[in-house]
């Protein structure tokens, strides 16, 4: 069966491996106190009404996913104690592990314990594996996950094994038809060898293992019959695992392992053709729904880790995390309510019930002014402070954040400059209130060139150029294309200096501005010089600190060829322009 189409805006640094359990100094247990024995922990029941119990007594799962670094254990553990948490999930599990197992235990929490198999994480992720031939990476997981699994199986921290993530819905990346489906099956395979010979060594701790969509349990149910329970990462579709579990005829339960409000792959489009991401309230309540359907399939799914105690402070950070920059938001406040944590004497975040972008957000012009209308309030009467940001995830993939200069208009309106470099960028508008706690909004704006006034004379003219890339990514890139008043096509060099494009306006021409659309890919240094022949050149403008984006050059000039000659390039690749516009 075929998956939905899935991009995982959320992947706050995939693979998250043991990566996030990073080696680090931690609090350790008074000397000479040691931890007591690991706890035995069990599936219990018949079917349709099970249960987990740890050391005879029954358990649910009330979890998070771990994002942190064992450094911080000792900061976030007793706040996530607080909320009623009792369980933290990881991705991977090695030498680094043990301060975090440790430090959970010591704060009444266990783990959920992962193990990284390739292609982990769903679409978009790396690491292909041939699992009918790749006797060498099987043999090297069937040896090296048991032996954590020896290492840890008495520490107090541990709940349970997770083995693999995603990689069921992963392997589409790698394979398609009848050789997917052999894929899949060599994958689910050798889960259920993990699975046994975890068993062999460990027989007090269940076995799990994750995938991105319940298509993945009838593989599980098939070939790996050894799983104590199944587990599931479901976002706004995890109402949904209720009857797919029913009408999927299964006779194990289940666990969800990642949920919370809808990802980027399960919202509309903006008006500027990106998902629209969910308000803070929205986000909120994702997670009490998350919750609610979980806990209403009694019997079956024994609780959920929801994602994600994560501090990232980026673009999936902002999406999906409680507390980014160390700062709660509204999400943080729904989960502890939903698991019982005390709240009645909690100060809460500013709420934002608006955000607009004044003037016409499809057309907002590079480098000019730009404002934000935000209406927030504090439930505590607290002072508010505000902040801007920007973020060019959907100009280059970055998924950074930038902090813009504002200037407070009053009644809530903040003007920014706009980003310098056209696309569709985020903005998003902070609101803190001093005590700890965020409200963050964003909204979609589509950066354009400003606008230049005269007659472009290099439009659909014929354009030549050094080189080009025939083809690469979206290639062939041609001089033309920069040329062809298509923000959207783009000419680009071979990666060498120095290289130039040229265009023959025809005749000889009187010009006055020169407007240059750089792609990523942009001209550190460059000359913009004219010819009547194209062989002998006279430099009109010497640019040295260029910076891409859009180069606005008030330049003069006559002739009948006008050419970019870039010297030195901004970054690693060639030189790529968007649109080369000569102005009369």
């Amino acid at each position: 069966m075929t998956p939905p189409p899935r991009t995982r805006a959320r992947r706050l640094g995939a693979p998250l491996t043991a990566g996030l359990l990073a080696v680090g100094a931690l609090t350790a247990l008074p000397a000479g106190q040691a931890h007591a024995a690991g706890s035995v922990v069990k599936v219990t029941g018949s079917q349709g009404n099970w249960q987990l119990t740890v050391d005879g007594q029954p358990y649910q799962v009330k979890g998070l996913t771990w994002g942190p670094s064992v450094a911080d254990a000792g900061k976030y553990l007793p706040d996530l104690k607080s909320m009623g948490v009792n369980t933290i999930r990881t991705w991977g599990t090695d030498a680094s592990s043990k301060p975090l197992f440790d430090a959970a235990a010591a704060n009444g929490i266990k783990v959920v314990a992962g193990f990284w198999l390739q292609p982990g994480g769903g679409p978009g992720s790396g690491g292909c594996v041939d699992y009918l031939t790749d006797t060498a990476y099987k043999n090297q997981v069937l040896d090296e996950f048991p032996q954590w699994v020896r290492t840890y199986k008495d520490n107090p921290g541990v709940l349970m094994w997770d083995v693999g993530n995603e990689s069921v819905l992963g392997l589409q990346n790698c394979y398609s038809g009848t050789e997917l489906e052999r894929q899949r099956d060599a994958y689910t395979t050798l889960v259920n060898d993990i699975t046994k010979k975890i068993h062999a060594v460990d027989p007090d701790h269940p076995v799990t293992s994750t995938d991105a969509w319940v298509g993945a349990w009838p593989y599980f149910k098939k070939n790996a019959p050894d799983l104590d329970l199944y587990a599931v990462n479901s976002y706004n579709a995890v109402c949904d695992v209720k009857s797919a579990w029913q009408q999927g005829g299964y006779t194990k339960p289940y666990i969800v392992t990642e949920t919370g409000p809808a990802g980027e792959w399960e919202v509309p489009d903006d008006a500027n053709g990106v998902p629209r991401e969910p308000t803070d309230q929205a986000k909120a309540d994702g997670y009490t729904k998350a919750w609610g359907c979980v806990t209403g399939h009694k019997g079956v799914a024994l609780g959920a880790t929801l994602f994600h105690y994560g501090t990232e402070y980026d673009f999936g950070g902002i999406w999906f995390n409680l507390l980014p920059a160390g700062q709660k938001r509204l999400s943080y406040y729904a989960v502890k309510r939903a698991y019982g944590g005390d709240t009645s004497h909690d100060n809460t975040p500013p709420v934002i019930s608006d955000l607009t972008v004044e003037g016409d957000a499809g057309k907002v012009q590079a480098g000019k002014d730009l404002t934000l209308a935000v209406r927030a309030t504090d439930p505590d009467g607290d002072a508010l402070s505000y902040e801007v940001l920007d973020n060019s995830m959907y100009v280059d993939q970055s998924k950074n954040l930038t902090s813009l200069p504002s200037t407070d208009l009053g009644g809530g309106r903040l003007k920014v400059t706009a980003p310098d470099r056209p696309g569709v960028w985020k903005m998003y508008v902070k609101v803190t209130d001093g005590h700890g706690n965020v409200g963050v909004e964003t909204r979609s704006v589509r950066v354009v060139p400003p606008a230049v006034d005269g007659t472009n004379v290099a439009l659909h003219k014929p354009a030549t150029a050094s080189s080009f890339q025939a083809s690469y990514g979206d290639c062939p890139c041609t001089a033309a294309d920069a040329v062809d008043g298509n923000q959207n096509t783009r000419w680009a060099s071979d990666w060498s200096d120095p290289q130039w494009i040229r265009v023959d306006l025809g005749s000889r021409t009187t010009f006055q501005h020169v407007q240059l659309l750089w792609e990523a890919s942009y001209a550190k240094a460059y000359t913009v010089q004219t010819s009547d022949d194209g062989q002998n050149w006279q430099t009109v403008r010497t640019v040295t600190d260029g910076d891409g984006g859009v180069d606005d050059l008030d330049v003069g000039g006559t002739g009948r060829y006008v050419r970019v000659n870039g010297t030195a390039r901004g970054t690693g690749y060639g030189y790529s322009l968007y649109e080369f516009g000569v102005y009369s």
